[in-house]
């Protein structure tokens, strides 16, 4: 259970610490940067597949048109979710990108009731609820909904939506999600040709855009050895490591400004996540007592 812990909140760590790496990589253009990611993921992932002997499955889900079909549309989700992730944190937005991690889980439960059937218990409509009133209230500061963080929470969602029917492990997933969309990456690099960037960096930069493909696969690495091994309450708990620092990140590392009407609406939506968690917390210890009374 310790051990599980770790890995997942070293996952968690990692992603988010994520802005620090991709702002070193600012002199590149955000889709240049996506596309070398896509190219140097799906090299990575691939390598440690054989590393790890999970060619079969691998294998399998290429034969199979309604599981490529499937891993298509999630790696197009993905994609979508990297782009917008890399270009708002190195335009600036990184404490806008936090928000859209921070609401996620709140997505995912409005996806599970839309398309899953899932209901709603009290506590989950409370805290959608203060979310909503937070998203308003930062839509009215910025004169807009906060569309970054929005798009961030709902392709990140639907990702996730469509991998949790998914007969795959996740860095095979993974495999399988590059490898479908790497052809587009590497047409784009083609097209870009000597006028590309990476061409026109310094080996340190060049280096760190090749390790896009490690800082990719091995989050998803320490997160599936620690969803093994603890409960999905701790799990949902843990999740909150990655915004929290990518938030510090932007306030103080790189000063973006923390207006009073910005952290109103961060703190309802903290208020949500507490009411959601705590809620989630207490159904989880309630089944545990009725588990131990029925043994």
């Amino acid at each position: 259970m310790k051990r599980g812990i770790w890995y997942a909140a070293g996952a968690y760590v990692v992603w988010g610490l994520l802005p620090i790496y991709w702002k070193a990589l600012q002199a590149i253009p955000a889709l240049e940067i996506l596309a070398h990611r896509i190219v140097w993921a799906c090299v990575f992932t691939f390598l440690l597949v054989i590393v790890r002997r999970q060619w079969r499955p691998l294998g399998i889900a290429l034969r199979q048109p309604k599981i490529l079909a499937a891993f298509a549309a999630s790696g197009l989700l993905l994609t979508a979710n990297w782009y917008i992730y890399i270009w708002a944190v190195n335009d600036g937005h990184i404490v806008e990108t936090s928000l859209g991690y921070f609401i996620n889980p709140l997505v995912n439960v409005l996806l599970g009731v839309l398309f899953l059937s899932e209901r709603l218990r009290m506590g989950q409509i409370v805290a959608i609820g203060i979310a909503l009133l937070g998203v308003l209230v930062l839509a009215f500061h910025y004169g807009s909904p906060p569309w970054i963080a929005l798009s961030l929470a709902g392709t990140f969602g639907l990702y996730g939506l469509l991998r949790k029917t998914a007969s795959l492990d996740s860095l095979v997933g993974l495999g399988v999600e590059t490898l479908l969309i790497v052809p587009l990456a590497v047409g784009y690099l083609f097209w870009l040709g000597p006028a590309g960037a990476f061409g026109q960096v310094g080996l340190v930069t060049q280096l760190l855009v090749i390790g896009t493909g490690v800082i990719t696969a091995i989050p998803l690495l320490l997160f599936a050895a620690g969803a093994r091994k603890i409960t999905m309450t701790s799990l949902g708990i843990l999740q909150y490591i990655a915004p929290t620092l990518q938030f510090a990140i932007g306030v103080l590392i790189y000063g973006e400004l923390l207006t009073p009407a910005r952290l109103a609406g961060f703190s309802l939506i903290w208020l949500a996540l507490a009411i959601y968690s705590l809620e989630s917390l207490w159904r989880s210890r309630q089944a545990r007592q009725v588990g131990n009374l029925t043994v």
